[in-house]
């Protein structure tokens, strides 16, 4: 296992923690506010607005560990009936056009974030821009997981999930 590699299932396993606290974190938050309404009559104004933005997160970082672990769609059945080389060639150009998909992603996340960015949120008091940063953060690491999958195919071995 390559330096690179390693690097990557760190990575990934550290964002599938990240998510799976953050997903504790929206269910603390949804039964704060319950209690809030139904136990105390005083509903939090922030706690659904926390939920939601906790969502991006979480689901971002899903995203870009789905994609390190082929967790993604995918149609096998016509890859697999090709012959060995055009099947190597077909899968390095589906992750390179996943990779440009995180390009794409990261660079429109950046650009509203930015845009965004001096607009407060009314009941968080955060930048409206915090909408926009999971999108540049699961950007990258699909560029990164994908690099490292053409990098695999290259070399002919596989990329083991970052959950085993």
């Amino acid at each position: 296992m390559t330096l690179f590699t390693r690097a990557c299932a760190f990575i990934s396993r550290a964002s599938l923690m990240l998510a799976v606290v953050l997903l504790l974190a929206i269910v603390a938050c949804v039964q704060w506010q319950v209690i809030g309404r139904y136990v105390f009559n005083d509903t939090p104004t922030w706690a659904e607005a926390l939920a939601l933005l906790l969502v991006l997160y979480m689901t971002s970082l899903g995203v870009a560990v789905g994609v390190r672990d082929a967790g993604h769609i995918g149609l096998e059945s016509l890859v697999v009936l090709l012959p060995e080389q055009w099947r190597l060639k077909l899968e390095i150009v589906i992750h390179l056009l996943v990779a440009t998909f995180g390009v794409l992603m990261a660079k429109a996340g950046w650009l509203w974030a930015t845009l965004k960015w001096n607009e407060k949120k009314p009941m968080l008091g955060v930048p409206e821009g915090a909408d926009y940063v999971p999108l540049v953060v699961a950007g990258a690491l699909i560029v990164l997981f994908s690099v490292e999958h053409v990098v695999a195919l290259l070399r002919g071995v596989e990329v083991e999930p970052a959950w085993n």
